[in-house]
């Protein structure tokens, strides 16, 4: 028989779980903690000592209590000391940030880059730059406790290797072991799938709070997704799961990067609205800027951009309509540039969703664009990169600061 859990088990476990809750829901009084994780206040008290004493936390009267008697400490997330490094690798921008714990951007650096010529060793060197930057600019008495990035391909997350990546031409690049080895910090280097960490950063952070059950749809030229499933992220046997853009949702339809045939990238994606709309060969007006311009013509009577927002919105419902019968989730997020293209089709996208999706299903389903925005992939590669003082608060912090 398995023996039980040992008390410095419980302990790391408890000290993980009262930070989360600080990370995740903000500052929160002791009171509060004792009631949502089941333990009394003394036991309380002792976690966030051991927390306050290692930095990760501080302890402080609240301004107003209106109530009468001693009140309880507000504990808070030492925000400003204890940080990440987030970085999101996009087919048109490169992203850096400095996050800190509580989900607090306190650093952004960005870069907008050409499609051609999308180098490891360039992207790697730009990411970088930009985090020596933040370090240097960040108080003496601060530590960087993880580094996360999101990336637009299909990762293996044991070691970051990008195993496909059709829209930046990457096939098995190294991509976290050039980045570690680079950044040289000794600390752990995470590297996942944009849409799996958006829809995590969308579940924990923004529009899925709450929910157990959604799906993120990520546009980035491609088509990118995430799926959790139970309040989990649902990973598939090697990890690559998620992967809707390559859903064939028409069999004779256009080729895409992938090397098929009417998958939900090449009926939705970039190319197939500008050149539905006459303009895929606008050179200047590429990425979100250029989706951004067909859906502005088209809520200004432009015909041609009005079908071709309309042809890719209801090839997108009809992808939507898949995905909720098969998975029943209570919402479903655009993010990327698919924030845009379903704007401007809700119309086609919803008419999809109630002629093909089973009514059981549709009765509870939402249809949203993300709470966090454009940082959606962005704060999910911070995510990613607190798990471990998460898991293992006082451990990584002296590791970190010894």
């Amino acid at each position: 028989m398995r023996a039980g859990p040992s008390q410095e088990e419980i302990r790391r476990h408890n000290l993980g779980t009262l930070l989360r809750h600080v990370h995740l829901g903000g500052p929160a009084s002791r009171a509060v903690l004792a009631d949502r994780m089941g333990l009394n206040r003394s036991t309380i008290m002792a976690l966030t000592a051991d927390l306050t004493a290692a930095g990760l936390v501080r302890e402080e009267l609240p301004k107003e209590t209106g109530k009468a008697g001693r009140p309880s400490l507000v504990v808070r997330p030492e925000s400003t000391r204890v940080y990440v490094l987030a970085f999101d690798v996009g087919v048109d921008r490169l992203v850096a940030a400095r996050i800190g714990l509580g989900g607090v951007i306190l650093d952004h650096r960005e870069t907008v880059r050409a499609r051609e010529g999308f180098e490891l060793d360039d992207v790697v060197e730009v990411l970088v730059g930009f985090a020596r930057q933040m370090v240097r600019k960040a108080k003496p008495d601060t530590v960087c406790v993880g580094v996360g990035a999101a990336v637009c391909g299909v990762v293996r997350r044991t070691d970051g290797m990008i195993r496909f990546g059709p829209n930046i031409g990457w096939v098995d690049q190294s991509f976290g072991e050039a980045l570690d080895r680079k950044l040289d910090l000794g600390l752990p280097v995470s590297v996942g799938n944009d849409g799996n960490l958006g829809a995590l950063a969308e579940h924990e952070r923004g529009a899925g709070i709450g929910f157990q059950n959604l799906i993120y749809l990520h546009g980035d030229v491609g088509i990118g997704g995430g799926i959790i499933v139970g309040g989990k992220l649902l990973g598939g046997e090697g990890g690559y799961g998620g992967e809707v853009g390559h859903m064939v949702v028409n069999p004779d339809g256009l080729v895409c990067g992938c090397g098929s045939r009417g998958c939900l990238e090449a009926e939705v994606g970039e190319r197939a609205l500008l050149t539905a709309a006459g303009r895929h060969e606008m050179p200047d007006l590429i990425g979100r800027e250029a989706v951004r311009a067909v859906v502005d013509a088209a809520d200004r009577g432009d015909f041609v951009a009005r079908d071709a927002l309309h042809r890719v919105g209801d090839w997108l419902g009809i992808g939507v309509a898949n995905l909720v019968n098969v998975f029943n989730p209570g919402l479903v997020i655009f993010g990327g540039m698919l924030r845009e293209i379903y704007l401007g089709s809700a119309a086609q996208v919803r008419s999809r969703m109630r002629t093909n999706v089973l009514a059981v299903s549709r009765e509870t389903v939402r249809l949203r664009t993300p709470a966090l925005g454009d940082d959606a992939t962005l704060v999910g590669a911070a995510e990613l990169a607190f798990s471990e003082v998460l898991t293992s608060p006082l451990e990584v912090l002296a590791r970190t600061t010894g």
